[in-house]
C-alpha cells in the first residue's frame, strides 16, 4: 500500500470513501475492503453509518493496528462542548477508542479560526484522535488553521479528479507539509470514463478507466483518494490502481482536462473557492 507522508502522519493513499453506504451493505464493503488489502476506512458523522462502518472493522478480523480510520466533524459541532460530545459519540458509534484522523468536514461558519484549533487540538489531547485534518478549505483557511493548531494538521480532504483544477490546493498542501485526499475521485464515472483520453490511456496500458483515473491521483506527489464503491467486485479492482504506471505525457494529457472547472459539491455551505 502506498503511505502519503504527512506532518509525521502516515496515510494509506487509498482509502475507502463510505458516503451513502448504509445497513448490512455498509458492513460487508467494509469487512470485505479489508481483507481485500484496504488498510483506510473513510467516514463522517454526517453520512449516519459509523456504527455500520464500525461493525465491517470487527468483522474483518483484522487487529486495530492493521487498518486506519478516518471520521469527520459537522462544522455546526463547533462550539465548547458540543464538539467533544460529537466526537465522543463518534467513537461510541465506531466501537473505537480513537480514530487515526480526525477532520473538521467543512470550515464552519461561526467562530473563529483559533477556537476551532483549540477544540480540535482537545479533543486529540484527549487521545481520541491521533492525527488532525481538514476538509474543504480554502488555501487562506489551511494557512491559518495550519499556523494556529498546536498539532500539526496532516491533509486538506478535498473535491478532486481530473475534471476540476486544484492545482493550489495541491501546491498549498505540499507547502505546508499536507497530504490532499480526494473525494468523488472517479467523477461519478459519467463523461470521464468515456473520454477519449481516457480511452486512449485504456488501450495503451490495459488498465480499466477506474484504475487509469485513479493511478492519476497516485501520481501526484502527496496526493490519496477515497473512491467509494457499493460492489465488492470493484474493491480489487481499484486497489489494483496502486500498480497502474502513467508516463509523463499521459499525466500531462489527463491534467489537461483540468480546464473543464466541473464542481460536482457545490453547496450553500460551502467556502468561497480559491480562483484558478
Amino acid at each position: 500500500m502506498k503511505i502519503l507522508e504527512a506532518n509525521g502522519a502516515q496515510i494509506p493513499a487509498l482509502g475507502l470513501g463510505t458516503w451513502d453506504l448504509r445497513g448490512d451493505l455498509c458492513t460487508q464493503i467494509i469487512s470485505e475492503a479489508l481483507k481485500t488489502g484496504y488498510t483506510h476506512i473513510d467516514t463522517a458523522i454526517m453520512y449516519q453509518n459509523e456504527r455500520e462502518v464500525g461493525e465491517g472493522l470487527r468483522n474483518s478480523g483484522k487487529a486495530r493496528e492493521d487498518y486506519f480510520v478516518t471520521t469527520k466533524v459537522w462544522p455546526t459541532d463547533f462550539s465548547e462542548g458540543t464538539y467533544q460530545a460529537a466526537v465522543e459519540g463518534s467513537l461510541e458509534r465506531l466501537g473505537l477508542d480513537h480514530v487515526d484522523l480526525l477532520l473538521i468536514h467543512w470550515p464552519p461558519k461561526s467562530g473563529t479560526v483559533e477556537e476551532w484549533a483549540r477544540l480540535i487540538n482537545d479533543v486529540a489531547d484527549r487521545g481520541w484522535a491521533r492525527h488532525l485534518g481538514v476538509s474543504n478549505f480554502t488555501v487562506a483557511q489551511m494557512e491559518a488553521i495550519s499556523r494556529c493548531s498546536e498539532r500539526p494538521i496532516v491533509c486538506n480532504q478535498v473535491e478532486n479528479h481530473p475534471f476540476l483544477d486544484q492545482t493550489r490546493i495541491r501546491e498549498t498542501c505540499s507547502r505546508l507539509g499536507m497530504a490532499l485526499i480526494g473525494y468523488c475521485p472517479l467523477y461519478r464515472g459519467d463523461g470521464l470514463f468515456d473520454h477519449s483520453v481516457v480511452r486512449e490511456i485504456i488501450a495503451d496500458t490495459g488498465a480499466t478507466p477506474a484504475q487509469v483515473v485513479l493511478a492519476w491521483h497516485f501520481h501526484h506527489a502527496g496526493s490519496g483518494a477515497i473512491p467509494k464503491t457499493a460492489t465488492v467486485s470493484r474493491l480489487a479492482e481499484n486497489l489494483a490502481a496502486l500498480d497502474v504506471s502513467l508516463n509523463a505525457q499521459q499525466m500531462d494529457a489527463l491534467n489537461g482536462l483540468m480546464v473543464k472547472q466541473h464542481r460536482l459539491c457545490q453547496y450553500d455551505f460551502s467556502p468561497e473557492w480559491d480562483p484558478v
